[in-house]
């Protein structure tokens, strides 16, 4: 059964994603490598996070685009029963190869594609007034778009102005940081109500090396009640909003393919917040789907509603704590 949580709408990439591995070192030119895995999947940050609230059991609606070919065909099934609107574009579809080192580091190739045709206008007619004073708008991806990236700072105020919460993953700027990226990055920050970055990224924006340095730097760019969500990998994630800190350990297990943690992490902890979760609850509700995500493999094999136990309410979560 469905939760009554307020909507989730999830804005940015969806891709096809090739998974690869393990791979030992990089192979030199002209030779062939046998692997033991491989998976063919839907992906990019947007539709990793929209899969991800399918297999939490809630319901999401995810706005973007695929191209005219076969795999843009495909990729459109993937998401035919997630609530999507994904209009085809004249492009070919953006392709991901994801390669598995066994020291569990991961490297990408990805292709140019629809995602560079993105645009404010595919995105602006399918957004309506907030149907609940907490529903959320997720912006992710969004160095993928960069169309769409040129309207964020129109595309923010016109969100705010309807009546959401704005989320924001931006992932990892392809021609890395800069002072231009950290000025746009900074002006859209200030106007969003959760930010999700992953260590790196915060380092990167607050242009410090350490982690600890670069925080606080990050967390006084926030409005007044605003989340700074700091996703650590292996460790958890913790979260800053109004002075308060707090931590979440994620949990051990063996993982073959990481790809996809941060964006699951998003789902877990963004579900928790429509259904009244506090800052220490969605940190923990955002590890645990994490986890109950990324360890399976293959991902195409779990079903929607299959994990919806797996975060758990808030208040069930706080009736667990001694």
């Amino acid at each position: 059964m469905k939760s009554p949580s307020p909507s989730l709408t999830i804005i940015g990439d969806v891709g096809v994603d090739l998974v690869l591995g393990p791979i030992g070192s990089w192979p030199k030119v002209g030779t062939e490598t046998l692997v033991e895995h491989s998976e063919l999947r839907a992906g990019g940050s947007a539709g990793n996070t929209a899969l991800a609230v399918s297999y939490l059991g809630e319901e999401s609606r995810l706005l973007s685009l695929v191209g005219n070919d076969d795999f843009g065909t495909w990729l459109s099934t993937q998401f035919r029963s997630l609530n999507a609107s994904l209009p085809v574009c004249d492009a070919p579809t953006s392709l991901s190869i994801g390669f598995i080192h066994e020291c569990g580091e991961r490297t990408f190739f990805t292709t140019r594609g629809h995602l560079e045709q993105l645009t404010y206008e595919h995105v602006r007619p399918h957004l309506r007034p907030a149907a609940h004073a907490d529903s959320i708008v997720m912006l992710c991806g969004v160095f993928l778009t960069p169309q769409l990236q040129a309207s964020y700072a129109r595309l923010i105020d016109e969100i705010a102005s309807l009546g959401y919460q704005i989320a924001l993953d931006t992932g990892w700027p392809p021609g890395n940081w800069n002072d231009r990226v950290r000025k746009d990055v900074s002006q859209w920050v200030a106007n969003c109500d959760h930010v999700l970055l992953n260590e790196l990224e915060v380092a990167s924006l607050a242009h410090r090396d350490d982690l600890e340095e670069a925080i606080p730097r990050v967390a006084r760019l926030l409005k007044p009640g605003a989340s700074l969500i700091v996703k650590t990998g292996a460790r958890g994630a913790l979260g800053v909003q109004a002075g308060r800190r707090l931590e979440s350990r994620a949990t051990s297990f063996a993982v073959f393919d990481t790809i996809g943690a941060g964006d699951s992490f998003n789902a877990g902890y963004l579900l928790s917040r429509l259904q009244g979760g506090d800052l220490g609850h969605s940190l923990m509700a955002g590890c645990k789907a994490a986890a109950s995500i990324i360890s399976r493999f293959p991902r195409r094999q779990i079903q929607p509603g299959e994990l919806a136990d797996r975060i758990g309410s808030p208040l069930a979560m706080l009736a667990q704590r001694p």
